[in-house]
């Protein structure tokens, strides 16, 4: 069996604000019409949802429901929240992209991963993410 990364949720009290940072600060475009899920807004998701893309893999930028799970009788509730990695090949002018924005971030160089040159930092909801760069000989 196959598997694919398909998409990352992220649940948000502010669904405009996270749609905004992940298009003007991490790049990522707006998901094409026919490339997204059909959502029940009767008996699941009742909030408003963002879909952006980076070309390959989604990220869906949904309102956040603590009673999800309550109103539809499910024990996981999967609008409740991780950490979520980009590739660079180029952290140095990342890092100066994130510096012009005002964006505070935490270099862990290769502690975490050998090999890896990481950076970590926090979207408008808190959400930690992490863009690396692999080492080259």
């Amino acid at each position: 069996m196959k598997l694919e990364l398909h998409h990352v949720n992220l649940a948000t009290t502010n669904v405009r604000e996270m749609d905004n940072f992940y298009r003007n600060i991490i790049g990522l475009a707006a998901e094409s019409e026919s490339q997204l899920p059909p959502l029940n807004k009767e008996t699941g998701i009742v909030g408003d949802v963002a879909f952006v893309t980076d070309g390959t893999i989604q990220m869906h930028l949904a309102q956040k429901d603590m009673a999800l799970g309550f109103r539809t009788g499910q024990v996981v509730n999967p609008l409740a929240r991780g950490h979520i990695a980009y590739r660079t090949d180029d952290l140095d002018a990342f890092r100066k992209h994130l510096e012009e924005h005002g964006i505070d971030y935490s270099d862990w160089g290769n502690d975490a991963v050998a090999g890896w040159q990481q950076i970590f930092f926090y979207d408008p909801d808190g959400n930690v993410i992490e863009v690396h760069q692999p080492k080259t000989d």
